[in-house]
């Protein structure tokens, strides 16, 4: 393949060494030689979604985070469900961005990785969608009951999770290198 394509990647959950961050840390792992990766894991850092500053006077924080977005190849955020949604700190990344069109047609990898998630995962998905965001069904992955197949040195003990995830990288791959197809 050609040069290394640059993937921002959210981790929508706040805590320390968590689920989610080790299904990233997998990833990155068995894609390296073809993304570069940008993680971001500090929503809890961003300012609370004001929509009078949203596209006049953005904080710094948030044109770093959009800035981020618009020059990546692709977008994947990983992600917990809480009280079924989705958590308010990756809510609040989203609604900083929806006045702009960063994610607009902008390849993207949706996970939803929690005890059940369902309910979470859908949000996600409609969230997405709402702000256009390219992704499919084979661009999306829920994996219920994470924390039975993600050991504490965050191996994937779970077949099946692992073939998930086979399946869920590959077509993120395609997704990210049809766009540069695409684009020429």
């Amino acid at each position: 393949m050609t040069n290394k394509k640059n993937i921002f990647v959210i981790i929508g959950s706040a805590s320390e060494n968590s689920a989610n961050e080790k299904l990233i840390d997998y990833i990155l792992k068995l894609t390296s030689e073809v993304f570069s990766f940008t993680v971001f894991k500090d929503l809890k850092t961003l300012p609370h979604f004001d929509p009078e500053l949203s596209t006049d006077n953005p904080p710094k924080e948030i044109i770093e985070l959009r800035k981020n977005i618009n020059s990546a190849d692709g977008v994947i955020i990983c992600t917990p469900e809480y009280i079924f949604s989705i958590p308010s700190g990756l809510k609040n990344a989203i609604e900083w961005c929806v006045a702009t069109t960063i994610f607009t047609n902008k390849p993207t990898g949706l996970i939803t990785a929690s005890a059940s998630g369902q309910k979470g995962h859908e949000e996600l998905k409609l969230i997405m969608k709402t702000v256009m965001a390219n992704f499919a069904d084979t661009t999306t992955l829920l994996i219920q009951g994470v924390k039975g197949k993600v050991n504490q040195q965050g191996q994937i003990t779970d077949v099946k999770t692992i073939d998930d995830l086979a399946n869920f990288i590959n077509a993120f791959k395609t997704v990210v290198f049809e766009k540069e197809n695409t684009s020429h």
